[in-house]
């Protein structure tokens, strides 16, 4: 590899290792001092539309062009994609980052699951079947030590996990199949996001605590500390869509996995470094058993399509090898001739 490109790469991944690992924290800091989730993730979905525009426009970025009809096959992508950031959003409102990464890193348990029942998936191999249950373990043991356990938080949880497992089994697939590429997918998805959002403020009610404190703060929405907050989670927001795409695309699938395991393993050094909003030395420790089972599962996961790819490719061979019509055997009698009659397409 040359230089320049070994220094743009290591560039990129550095960039998304730092934007993937501080994400989860810089939100749950948004979110404590900036206490509407709705209006948290309307913003961000602003800055990410504005910042694909503008990149677009400026030449550092293509994507597809926003029409209605391919918005009307989008909507059901992005209503669960809008769902899976807002219940994402009020589980960091009520709770910690580590419970965040607990129920985050159960979806290839679901996923597992779903993609055996519903898209009639084989059911995982022995080492894949170990690493859920070993995700799965630390999950419960994580929860049973919970000190800060409570009913609102582990309901967000629920719902984050059931939206986000649907996103990953239903919505990608269905989103392929409308040919964007991943710019015009960040696009289509802000943009029917940020459109989606009044809705759920008048049904949470959210607009009414922010007209609220817009009043009795003088309409002063943002206090000065708020006010950066939000704006460096919509930055990194933002920054998270373009390192994680150009990452992707500079380094291998194994790299690419193996960084974002790395990033969680940031994530959950840098929450017990700066704050005391994280879990007990029990909760950390199974916290960790669940990341584990979560590399264990992603090196089934690299082994099993590797073996698939090289049986395929040896399948293909074997193809390419054989002749297209099989000799066929001089026999006597009746036979002999029905069988100079037959060739046998391979």
């Amino acid at each position: 590899m040359p230089s320049n490109q070994y220094y743009a790469t290591t560039s990129l991944v550095i960039g998304y290792a730092l934007c993937s690992s501080l994400l989860a924290v810089i939100n749950k800091f948004a979110i404590w001092k900036f206490d509407y989730p709705g209006l948290l993730t309307a913003l961000q979905y602003f800055t990410s539309v504005v910042g694909v525009w503008v990149l677009g426009k400026l030449g550092f970025l293509h994507h597809d062009a926003f029409n209605l009809e391919t918005a009307k096959k989008f909507l059901p992508a992005a209503f669960v994609f809008y769902l899976a950031i807002f219940t994402n959003t009020n589980l960091l409102r009520h709770a910690n980052v580590d419970t965040f990464i607990v129920f985050r890193s159960l979806t290839p348990l679901l996923v597992a699951i779903a993609d055996t029942l519903f898209r009639k998936q084989p059911w995982p191999s022995k080492l894949t079947f170990v690493s859920l249950v070993i995700i799965l373990l630390g999950a419960v043991g994580y929860v049973s030590t919970d000190q800060g356990f409570n009913l609102t938080a582990y309901s967000w949880a629920i719902a984050y996990l059931v939206t986000i497992t649907t996103e990953m089994v239903y919505i990608k697939h269905m989103v392929t199949n409308l040919g964007l590429n991943t710019w015009g997918f960040v696009l289509y998805n802000n943009l029917i996001s940020l459109i989606l959002a009044p809705f759920f403020w008048i049904i949470t009610g959210e607009y009414a605590d922010v007209f609220q404190n817009i009043s009795s703060s003088g309409g002063h929405l943002f206090e000065p500390v708020a006010f950066f907050a939000v704006s460096l989670s919509c930055v990194f927001g933002l920054l998270i869509s373009f390192f994680g795409f150009a990452t992707r695309k500079a380094v291998s699938a194994t790299a690419f996995t193996v960084t974002g395991v790395v990033n969680k393993f940031l994530t959950v050094a840098i929450n017990v470094l700066i704050w005391d909003k994280h879990s007990s030395s029990i909760g950390l420790f199974c916290l960790i058993l669940t990341l584990v089972g979560g590399i264990l599962y992603q090196q089934s996961v690299t082994v099993l399509n590797a073996s698939n790819k090289e049986e395929q490719a040896r399948k293909d061979d074997e193809e390419e090898e054989a002749p297209l019509v099989k000799p066929v055997e001089q026999k006597n009698g009746d036979d002999g001739k029905a069988d100079e009659e037959k060739g046998v397409s391979v």
